[in-house]
């Protein structure tokens, strides 16, 4: 069944509205017609299941057959803030993060980063995340579109962070699995996460300190993974640990 997103504003008592590039996609790309149903979520999560009733010239309206319970959003929001790759690794990284489950990305920069992004090419690259981040929401049939975030500074990357219940560090074989054990634990509890994945060129000496001052610092294994590598295994690691509760 395919799915759409669309913002609150457009859910009628009845009906829901959809408007956008998906008019064109329902209508000459997916060649759908009057009758055939459809998954419908709304930017605050909800999720319905309608059949088309109409498809007009810049809308396509769906009456609301029933709305269910979100079953596809993990228990806890979970944060990526991820350093930014050379190549096309943030988009593997984006897509594979929202298939996963993650609440936000947040795109940092990082002392030994190799990939330094200006003002127009930041832009850019953020319009692209986005619409990666959509895209691999609707595969994964996912409650809501996971926001990209412009990207941060390491100072306010922390900051941002600092408010969420649970805040991790995969770094090197920090204390073996042992670490990684215990943050385990602490995620049964948790509303919302914080995952930080370092750069190719690691992380600065001070940057792990300052993340030592109020995170915990991991292990995801006695290997070297490569960033991207390392974002999905520590997204897997968290959503298994929250799933399995």
């Amino acid at each position: 069944m395919h799915q759409f997103f669309i913002e609150d504003q457009q859910i009628g008592k009845e009906y829901v509205t959809i408007t956008g590039s998906d008019v064109n996609h329902i209508k000459n790309v997916l060649r759908m017609r009057i009758g055939e149903k459809i998954r419908v979520s709304s930017s605050s999560g909800r999720d319905f299941f309608c059949e088309i009733a109409e498809l007009g010239d810049a809308f396509v309206q769906a009456d609301i057959l029933n709305e269910e319970v979100p079953k596809t959003e993990p228990s806890a929001g979970i944060y990526l803030f991820q350093t930014l790759p050379k190549g096309d690794r943030m988009e593997y990284v984006i897509q594979k993060a929202v298939e996963l489950g993650v609440y936000e990305i947040i795109p940092v920069e990082m002392k030994y980063c190799v990939v330094k992004l200006d003002e127009k090419r930041a832009e850019k690259k953020l319009k692209r995340w986005q619409a990666i981040s959509e895209s691999a929401a609707k595969q994964s049939k996912r409650s809501r579109i996971p926001q990209i975030h412009p990207v941060m500074s390491y100072a306010d990357a922390l900051a941002y962070a600092s408010s969420c219940d649970v805040r991790l560090v995969p770094y090197e074989n920090e204390r073996g699995m042992q670490a990684t054990a215990e943050a385990a634990e602490k995620l049964k509890s948790a509303g919302s996460v914080s995952l930080f994945i370092g750069p190719e060129g690691g992380f600065a000496a001070e940057e792990i300190a300052a993340a030592r001052e109020n995170m915990d610092v991991i292990s995801l294994g006695r290997r070297i993974l490569r960033t991207d590598t390392a974002a999905i295994c520590a997204m897997s690691f968290v959503m298994l640990t929250l799933e399995s509760l």
